[in-house]
This record gives C-alpha cells, sequence and structure tokens, in this order.
C-alpha cells in the first residue's frame, strides 16, 4: 500500500474510534466537571449496585467457562447429527433482544413457569432473587465465549496434539499443556467480551429478576432508575462508574496481551 493511502486508513480508523468514543467521554467529562463523580463515587446505592454487578458478572463468567469451554471444543472438534441447529441455538440468544430473554427466563423458571412449580414445590424461589440476575447474565453472555472458545479451538495445529500424545502425554495433560495456551489468545478474548456483556446486561435482568436495591439491582439498572426518576446528574455519574470499570478491565487485558491472561502452561 502507497503511503498516502496508509495515512488515509489510518485518519478513517481514528475518525471511527472518535465517533465511538466521543459520546462516552461526553457522560466522564461531564459527570468530572459537574462533581457528580465523586458524590457518585461515595453514594451507598451506587456502591451497593457496583459491589453486586463485580459479584454476580463473577459467578456468571465462572458458569459460562464452566459450561463453553466442553461445549465450544465439542463443536469445533467433533460433527455429528444435530451440530448445525445446536449453533443456531446457541447463538440465539446474541441476537434476542433484552426483553425477550428476560420473559423467556421468567416464562421457564418463573413461580408459574414450565420448570418453576416443580421446583416452588421444593420451596425453591429463583426469580426476583441475585440468583435471577446471575442466570440472566450467564443466559445472554454464554454465547461470547462458546463461539469465541470454538473458534480458538478450532484454529490450534492438530500436528502438535498428535506430537505431544507420541510423547506419551494424556489427553487430559494435552488438553492443559497445549490445547489451552495455543488457544489462549481466542479464550481471552471471549472472557472478556463475555464478561463485558454481563455487565452491561439490563433488558433480561429487569424482567427476570426485578429492580430491588442491595438483591437484584444492579450498575444498569440504577443508571435507568436515575434516569427515569428525573436525576440526570446522578445517571450520568452512575454510568460513568460503570464505563470506568469496564474501561479499566478492558485496559488491564490490552496491557497482559490477551493471551497471557490464560497461559496454562505452568500447570502442566
Amino acid at each position: 500500500m502507497k503511503q498516502p493511502g496508509r495515512r488515509a486508513l489510518y485518519v478513517f480508523g481514528w475518525f471511527v474510534g472518535l465517533c465511538l468514543g466521543l459520546p462516552i467521554a461526553v457522560i466522564l467529562v461531564r459527570s468530572i466537571l459537574d462533581g457528580s463523580l465523586a458524590t457518585a463515587a461515595t453514594n451507598p446505592v451506587v456502591l451497593d449496585a457496583l459491589t453486586l454487578s463485580l459479584e454476580t458478572t463473577a459467578i456468571s463468567l465462572l458458569i459460562c467457562v464452566v459450561a463453553g469451554l466442553p461445549l465450544g471444543y465439542l463443536l469445533a472438534r467433533r460433527r455429528f447429527r444435530g451440530q448445525s441447529l445446536l449453533e443456531v441455538v446457541v447463538d440465539l440468544p446474541i441476537v434476542l433482544p433484552p426483553s425477550v430473554a428476560g420473559l423467556a427466563l421468567l416464562l421457564t423458571l418463573g413461580r408459574e413457569g414450565l420448570l418453576g412449580k416443580p421446583l416452588s414445590a421444593f420451596g425453591i424461589e429463583i426469580p426476583f432473587t441475585t440468583a435471577a440476575v446471575v442466570i440472566a447474565q450467564a443466559f445472554v453472555s454464554a454465547p461470547f465465549f462458546i463461539r469465541s472458545a470454538r473458534v480458538g479451538f478450532a484454529g490450534v495445529d492438530r500436528h502438535l496434539e498428535d506430537a505431544a500424545r507420541v510423547d506419551g502425554a494424556t489427553e487430559s495433560q494435552l488438553f492443559r499443556s497445549i490445547t489451552i495456551p495455543l488457544a489462549s489468545s481466542a479464550l481471552a478474548a471471549g472472557l472478556v467480551m463475555c464478561w463485558a456483556r454481563a455487565l452491561g446486561e439490563f433488558g433480561a435482568t429487569i424482567m427476570f429478576a426485578g429492580n430491588v436495591q442491595g438483591k437484584t439491582q444492579t450498575l444498569p439498572l440504577v443508571v435507568y432508575s436515575l434516569f427515569e426518576g428525573g436525576g440526570l446528574d446522578s445517571s450520568v455519574a452512575a454510568a460513568s462508574i460503570l464505563v470506568l470499570a469496564a474501561f479499566g478491565v478492558l485496559f488491564a487485558v490490552r496491557v497482559l496481551r490477551w493471551g497471557s491472561v490464560l497461559d496454562l502452561r505452568g500447570l502442566g
């Protein structure tokens, strides 16, 4: 590519970045200039919501990894009847409106839902609890990790795995010391996207878990509640806290250069 063309591409790239980053910068700058960010940082409602968001997203991320790793490996390495249908089902929560996802969970696990009635007979109530927040987050965010895991495992060189088998590695050692490290970049990207989607989840959460402070009110719900109540400055400040939390994690992962996040070769 000639130099003028390369410069034009750089300019275009920064222009697109500016278009994406400007609205976020406006939120941060406004909350800093009017002092509302400092106030929000000491607001018990915001702090409770931030704590709940971090706790529930950590649990939902763990669930997504435990379920997503074997499923991603299966979809990447095996060919079986009904695979295309399974892939569509796994990807479906990505394209569903969040409110529809919440309604689906409510009809399935609600008190009068398909599985809700049997669970209620055992005294298990899921809707409008913290567990419902975790389930809603995991439901909408799991596909992002599963897709990344599938791509990562599919890109691993099979010859390296075969060489490890020849050297006497067991399947568990092979998976832990060869497959996972080689797919680590895709897995790390999937982890971040999964966590980010869970952190920003709103529609499914409010439909299935409600908006109860200290119990189901995550940070996105606080932003909505403050805005609905007419507190624009407070809403902007709470949104800034959410932006800073997400930016901090994404930036930290970039500094770690993705792959090193999941480099498990030392555990072999």
